[in-house]
C-alpha cells in the first residue's frame, strides 16, 4: 500500500467542506417553503428518500477510496479508473461544469443575506439594485482568494464560515416564537399534506443533499486520503441528515403555514437575535460552499488534463501545470473562476440548477454502480478496509435513476443525450483507450459463473428438458474457407448456441502457445465485421482423433452441455471426409447429434432458400433436420429465403404422411405452408440421390440425413451429390419433439 504524504491535509477539511456543502443555501432559503408545503412528515420523507442516493454515494467513495489510493481530481478519479479513462473524462467533464456553475449558484445564493441592504435602498431612494452589486464584488473577492492563496487560505477560510455557519444553527435551535408557545406541536400532530407536490418540492430541496462529495475533490491535497475521505464523508453525510431533521421539526413547531411559505429566510423569526444572525449564517453557508467547490472544481479540471482528456495537447498541458512551491492548479482555477463569473454576471442559474443536480446524479450513480460491481466482480485485488453493502450500492443507483426522470424527465432526457455525445467526441479522437476495464469484466465472470452453476443444478432435476443446439465445430481450414463458421453462427444467432475451435496440429507447448494465441486474436479481429454470436477458441493437439477427444468434452458455454459436433469437408477434397469418417465412433460413443457439412465453391444464393429431404429411414433425423432448418434460416442473412421440405416415402406411407404434415402446419409447429412440402412417391427405377440432384441443385444449403450404422457398409452415403452446392448431413442421436 502506498506510503501516505508527509505534507497535506488532514481529514477535518474533507468534513468541512462538504458539511459547509449540506448545509448551505437550500437549508436557509427553501427548507421553510418545503415544511410549509409538505408538513413534517412529508419533507421527513423527502430527506429519507435523498439520504437512499446520498449515504450509498458516502459509503460507496468510501470503500473505494480505501482500496486504492485516489489521486487528485476525487469523484473523477474514482470513476476513470474504474470505468476506463473515455467514460471518465465524460463525466468528469460533466461533473467539472456542475461543480464550475455551482460556485456561481452559491455566490448568488449569497446575496439574498443581504436583502435587508436591498431593501433599504430601495425603501430610501427608490432604486431597485440588482444582485450583481454584491455578487459580482464577492466573487471577485472569492477569485482573488484562490487564484493568490490557492486551497491553504481557503481551508482556513473554511474553519472561520463553519464556525458562523455553527453558531447560527446554535441561535436558531435556542430561538423561540409567539406560535411556538401558543401551539402544542407534537409528532402525532405532524402532517404530510400536499402529496402531489412532493417531487417538485423534491427538485427544489435536492441540490441541498448534493454537497456530501464536495470534500473528496481535495484528494490529491489529502496526507492519506483513503483514512480522511471516508471519515470525512461518512461523519458529514449522517450529521447533515441529523441536523436536517431536527430544523425540519424546530421550522413546523415555531411558525405557522403561511409564514413558512411566504417568508424566505423565517429562521430569522425563530433565531435568537435573528435578523442578524440568520442572514450571517446565510452568508457564512453559501460563502463557505462557493469556497469548496472552487477549491474541488479546478483539482477535477487539472486532473482531466493530466489524463490528456481535451484533445489539444497544449491546452491538457496548460492546464495541468501547477504553481511551482505549492503545486496549487492556477490555470485550471483561472478557467473555473471565468466560467463561474459568468454565470454570475448573468445573476440567475434557476435555468441550469436543474441540469447541475442531473450531472451530480450521473456521478452519484456511477459511484454506486463502481461499488456494487466491484462487490459483484469479488476480485481478489479489491481488498477496501472500509466496506460497505453491495445491496446499498444497488439502492443508490437505481434510484438515482429513478429521481433523475422523477425531478425533471426533460433535463434528464437532456443530460443522458449530452453525456452520450460527449462520450461519442471523446471515443473519437481517443480512439485508442479502450472503454470499459476489469470492473465489468470481473462481474460478467462472476455472473456466468453462478449462472452456470444454476443451470447445471436445474438440468440435472428435469426429467425432461428442451432441444436447443449447443454445438461445437473443429477446424483448421478457418483461413482458408469460412462455411463452418457461417453455419455455426447461422444456429447460434438466436436458438442455439456454438463454440467454433480452430485446430492447431501439434503439441502444447511455450512456442505453440504464443502461436494459438496470435491465431486466435487473428480470427476475432477477422470476425469483427459480422454480427458474430459465436465463441471462437483454439485448440493445440496432435492429431485430430486427440482434438476431438478433447474437445467433446468441453463444458459447454452457455451453461448447457454440448450436444451437438459438427464436422466440415471440402467437396474437392475426399481426403477429409476420410479423416471425419476415421473419427466418427469416436464422437457417436457420446450422445451427440453429428452435423457433416459438405462445402462446395458455388456461391450461396439465399433466396434459394433451404431444402429438406426426408427418406423412409430418417425416421429418428427428420424432426432435427426441420428444426435446424428453422434455426438456421432465422439468421438475417436468410431473411428472404424459404425453407422446402421434400418427403421420400413408400406408397403406402403417403396417406399417413400428408395427414401428420397437415396437422403439423395446422397447429403452427411447422414454420412453413403446405405448397412448400411436397411428398414424392418413391420408385424402383429412380435413385434418391438422382432427386435430390435435380431438385435441389440451385438450393443455398440442403439438409440430407444419414444413419451412423450404414457408414460401415456404406462409404458412399456422401458422394454423389456434385450438382448441389452446401450440404448438411444430419444424424440424430435419438427422435426429437417438435414442441
Amino acid at each position: 500500500m502506498t506510503k501516505p504524504r508527509k505534507n497535506g491535509f488532514g481529514t477535518a477539511p474533507v468534513f468541512f467542506t462538504a458539511i459547509s456543502t449540506i448545509l448551505g443555501a437550500i437549508l436557509f432559503l427553501r427548507f421553510g417553503f418545503a415544511v410549509g408545503t409538505l408538513g413534517f412528515w412529508g419533507v421527513i420523507l423527502l430527506i429519507l428518500l435523498g439520504h437512499m442516493v446520498t449515504i450509498p454515494t458516502a459509503l460507496a467513495i468510501s470503500e473505494i477510496a480505501t482500496n486504492k489510493r485516489v489521486e487528485g481530481g476525487g469523484e473523477y478519479f474514482i470513476i476513470s479508473r474504474s470505468f476506463g479513462l473515455n467514460i471518465g473524462a465524460t463525466i468528469g467533464i460533466a461533473l467539472y461544469l456542475s461543480q464550475a456553475i455551482s460556485v456561481a449558484f452559491y455566490v448568488i445564493a449569497f446575496t439574498e443575506a443581504f436583502e435587508f441592504f436591498f431593501n433599504y435602498i430601495k425603501e430610501q431612494f427608490d432604486i431597485v439594485l440588482p444582485r450583481q452589486v454584491i455578487s459580482i464584488p464577492a466573487m471577485t473577492a472569492l477569485a482573488f482568494l484562490i487564484l493568490k492563496k490557492g486551497a491553504s487560505l481557503g481551508v482556513k477560510a473554511l474553519y472561520v464560515v463553519v464556525g458562523l455557519l455553527v453558531l447560527s444553527l446554535v441561535m436558531f435551535f435556542l430561538g423561540t416564537t409567539e406560535h411556538a408557545e401558543q401551539a402544542s406541536y407534537t409528532l402525532e400532530s405532524a402532517a404530510f399534506r400536499n402529496k402531489d407536490s412532493f417531487f417538485m418540492v423534491f427538485a427544489i430541496i435536492f441540490p441541498a443533499f448534493t454537497g456530501m462529495t464536495a470534500g473528496v475533490g481535495l484528494s490529491g491535497d489529502l496526507r492519506n486520503p483513503s483514512k480522511s475521505i471516508p471519515r470525512g464523508t461518512t461523519i458529514a453525510t449522517f450529521s447533515g441528515m441529523i441536523i436536517y431533521f431536527f430544523v425540519v421539526f424546530k421550522l413546523a413547531s415555531s411558525a405557522s403555514v403561511e409564514d413558512l411559505l411566504n417568508k424566505q429566510l423565517i429562521m430569522g423569526d425563530i433565531a435568537i437575535g435573528g435578523s442578524f444572525i440568520i442572514p450571517l449564517g446565510l452568508a457564512a453557508s453559501t460563502i463557505s460552499s462557493a469556497l469548496g467547490s472552487v477549491m474541488v472544481a479546478p483539482r477535477t479540471l487539472q486532473a482531466l488534463a493530466t489524463d490528456r482528456s481535451f484533445p489539444s495537447s497544449r491546452l491538457n498541458w496548460w492546464l495541468s501545470r501547477g504553481r511551482k512551491g505549492d503545486k496549487e492548479p492556477v490555470n485550471a482555477s483561472l478557467v473555473t473562476v471565468i466560467i463561474a463569473m459568468l454565470f454570475v454576471a448573468l445573476g440567475n442559474v434557476n435555468a441550469v440548477a436543474g441540469i447541475i443536480s442531473m450531472f451530480f446524479m450521473v456521478t452519484y450513480g456511477s459511484l454506486c454502480l463502481i461499488s456494487f460491481l466491484n462487490h459483484f466482480g469479488a476480485s481478489p485485488s479489491y481488498r477496501p478496509s472500509f466496506k460497505s453493502k453491495w445491496f446499498l450500492s444497488l439502492m443508490g443507483f437505481i434510484i438515482a435513476l429513478w429521481v433523475m426522470f422523477k425531478i425533471n424527465p426533460t433535463y434528464a432526457l437532456i443530460s443522458i443525450i449530452a453525456m452520450v455525445l460527449l462520450y461519442a467526441y471523446i471515443n473519437y479522437y481517443h480512439h485508442d483507450r479502450q472503454g470499459l476495464q476489469s470492473i465489468f469484466a470481473n462481474a460478467l465472470f462472476q455472473l456466468s459463473r453462478n449462472l452456470q452453476v444454476y443451470l447445471q443444478k436445474t438440468w440435472a432435476i428435469k426429467t425432461h428438458q428442451e432441444w436447443r443446439p449447443s454445438a461445437i465445430c473443429i477446424s483448421k481450414n478457418s483461413f482458408e474457407r469460412d462455411t463452418a463458421f457461417r453455419l455455426l453462427n447461422w444456429i447460434s444467432y438466436r436458438y442455439g448456441f456454438g463454440t467454433y475451435l480452430h485446430r492447431i496440429e501439434g503439441y502444447y507447448s511455450k512456442k505453440s502457445h504464443a502461436e494459438a494465441q496470435e491465431t486466435l486474436k487473428t480470427l476475432v479481429e477477422s470476425f469483427e465485421n459480422i454480427e458474430n454470436h459465436v465463441y471462437i477458441d483454439t485448440l493445440i493437439s496432435p492429431s485430430y482423433t486427440s482434438a476431438i477427444a478433447q474437445a467433446i468434452q468441453l463444458p459447454g458455454i452457455s451453461g448447457m452441455e454440448n450436444n451437438m459436433v459438427i464436422f466440415e469437408y471440402s467437396k474437392g477434397k475426399p481426403d477429409e471426409l476420410t479423416e471425419i469418417m476415421e473419427n466418427y465412433a469416436l464422437v457417436n460413443a457420446g450422445d451427440f447429434d453429428v452435423c457433416i457439412l459438405a462445402s462446395s465453391e458455388k456461391e450461396i444464393v439465399f433466396k434459394e432458400g433451404i431444402h429438406v429431404w426426408i427418406k423412409s429411414i430418417d425416421e429418428n433425423n427428420a424432426n432435427l433436420m426441420i428444426m435446424m432448418s428453422f434455426i438456421i434460416s432465422g439468421h438475417p442473412e436468410w431473411k428472404n429465403s424459404k425453407i422446402k421440405i421434400f418427403e421420400i416415402c413408400k406408397p403406402e406411407q403417403y396417406d399417413k404422411i400428408l395427414e401428420n404434415n397437415k396437422k403439423l402446419i395446422k397447429e403452427g409447429r411447422l414454420p412453413i405452408t403446405e405448397k412448400n412440402i411436397e411428398i414424392i412417391i418413391e420408385a424402383s427405377d429412380v435413385s434418391p440421390k438422382v432427386l435430390i440432384n435435380e431438385n435441389s441443385k440451385n438450393a443455398a444449403l440442403t439438409l440430407i440425413g444419414f444413419r451412423g450404422e450404414t457408414l460401415k457398409r456404406d462409404m458412399d452415403v456422401f458422394s454423389g451429390y456434385d450438382e448441389i452446392g452446401n450440404i448438411l448431413f444430419i444424424n440424430s442421436h435419438n427422435q426429437k419433439i417438435i414442441e
